[in-house]
C-alpha cells in the first residue's frame, strides 16, 4: 500500500514505515503530524480523485536539520566580479506511521 502526498510544493510516494525529509514544518521530535493534500491511494486498487477527498496520512517527526552546503558562485568574465555565497535548506524528517483510505 502507498499513497502520494504533496506538502511544501513537492510531491512524495509513501508507504509506512519510510522515512522522508520534507520542507520545514516547524514542528518538535516526536509530534504527530497529518497530511490531508493525498493525491493518489494505491491499496490493490488505485484510487484518485473524489474517492481519495477523506483520505489522510498520519506521520512522526523524527528530526529536524538542515540539508548539505550549497555553494552559489556568480561570475563575470573579463569584469572581475566575482560573489561566492552558501546556502543549507532547512528540512523535517518524518516517519510515515498510518495511511488512513
Amino acid at each position: 500500500m502507498y499513497a502520494i502526498i504533496a506538502t511544501g510544493g513537492k510531491q512524495y510516494k509513501v508507504s509506512e514505515g519510510d522515512i522522508i525529509k520534507i520542507e520545514k514544518l516547524g514542528k518538535e521530535a516526536g509530534e504527530t503530524v497529518t497530511f490531508d493534500q493525498v493525491l493518489v491511494v494505491n491499496n490493490g486498487s488505485l484510487l484518485t480523485g473524489d474517492q481519495v477527498a477523506n483520505a489522510s496520512v498520519t506521520a512522526t517527526v523524527v528530526e529536524e536539520g538542515k540539508n548539505r552546503k550549497v555553494v552559489v558562485f556568480r561570475y563575470k568574465a573579463k569584469k572581475g566580479y566575482n560573489k561566492k555565497k552558501g546556502h543549507r535548506q532547512p528540512y523535517t524528517k518524518v516517519k510515515i506511521e498510518k495511511i488512513n483510505a
